[in-house]
């Protein structure tokens, strides 16, 4: 699903133009990369996508005339295109929404920090990749059987285990892909590492608990898993997860290259639950969560791993699986009748 390499042409939609000379500024003092066009609102980006053909729009959301959710709509259904929601911590919830309208990922809008500058061309460059034509064809073949609501639970089954997810960029389009295909009673907890900007990660759970029928909450330092649950490492803390399915925050960890880090979680639950873990690691860049699924593996767990065809980026599940340590790679769209086969559902 990759493109040619080469020259990367950016289109920049925001309403604001001191936002958008900021993110033409950092833009294009990187070698590669320049702005093809700007607009103002979603109406004009609609019409100039098509015009221009940008390789990736970065998208406001909150714009007059039309809004961003409604454009990446438009856009995504008349002309294909990678789409990066750059939004304020003030809109963030209904940024999430527009993973649902087809955007690939969602960052905060840039400041003078090297760091957020950073993310955003790394961002810029990933994304720019993606073939978004082939992926959205991809994601809507369904080779597998939904889970539906009513789906009957062997409570036994589980015998108190766990699913661990750890996933990065691309990777809440397919978190929310598997959630809303999960039954209310699934008996077992969830935890889930998505690598996200401090700040964001109230707003993905916001999003993710409207469209679920389980529970989705930020974990908090403390708290006890219970089945019915979703629980989403927040942005600003590395976690583990203790013999008794206590969540313990992990402080000390801010040298580790990715945040919150998928390794920290998935070792604990390897270490605290062995057998009866089962790991899932998807869509991102980098290597996070490789070695915490070989520890998964190695304590008799369970190693799942979302396939090429249906992952935004085939990165850190792509290592896990050469390296060895995944039992089943699975499309998208079959994972959750795997979880629930799993976990005893029917």
């Amino acid at each position: 699903m990759a493109k040619p390499s080469g020259i990367i042409r950016v289109m920049v939609v925001d309403d604001s133009k001191l936002v958008r000379d900021m993110i033409r500024s950092i833009l294009e003092s990187e070698p590669g990369i320049v702005v093809a066009g700007e607009a103002a609102d979603g109406a004009e980006a609609v019409t100039r996508v098509a015009s221009l053909k940008p390789d990736i729009v970065t998208m406001d959301i909150e714009m007059p005339v039309m809004g961003g959710l409604e454009a990446i709509e438009r856009i995504i259904a008349e002309h294909p295109v990678p789409i990066l929601v750059v939004t304020a911590l003030t809109g963030v919830r209904t940024a999430f929404a527009a993973v649902s309208k087809g955007a690939l990922d969602v960052i905060e809008k840039p400041d003078i920090s090297l760091e957020n500058v950073r993310n955003l061309i790394h961002k810029i460059r990933v994304l720019a990749k993606v073939d978004v034509s082939s992926h959205l064809l991809t994601m809507g073949r369904r080779s597998g059987t939904a889970v539906v609501r009513g789906a009957t639970i062997q409570k036994h089954v589980s015998k108190g285990g766990v699913v661990a997810i750890a996933a990065s960029t691309g990777g809440p389009q397919a978190i929310h892909s598997i959630l809303t295909n999960l039954p209310a009673q699934f008996p077992v907890p969830i935890i889930i590492t998505q690598h996200i900007a401090d700040g964001f990660t109230q707003g993905m759970v916001d999003w993710l608990n409207a469209v679920t029928p389980l529970t989705v909450q930020i974990a908090g330092n403390g708290d006890i898993l219970a089945a019915e649950h979703a629980y989403i490492n927040p942005a600003e803390h590395s976690m583990r997860i203790t013999e008794q399915g206590k969540v313990i925050f992990c402080d000390g960890e801010a040298s580790k290259v990715y945040h919150p880090s998928c390794n920290t979680l998935l070792s604990s639950v390897a270490a605290a639950y062995r057998e009866r873990a089962i790991g899932l690691i998807m869509s991102g860049m980098g290597d996070d969560g490789v070695v915490g699924m070989q520890a998964i593996r190695k304590a008799g767990g369970t190693t799942l791993a979302q396939d090429a065809a249906s992952s935004v980026i085939y990165g850190m599940n792509r290592l896990a699986v050469e390296c060895g340590c995944i039992d089943r790679v699975l499309a998208l769209a079959d994972i959750p009748a795997e979880l629930m086969q799993r976990v005893g559902g029917r």
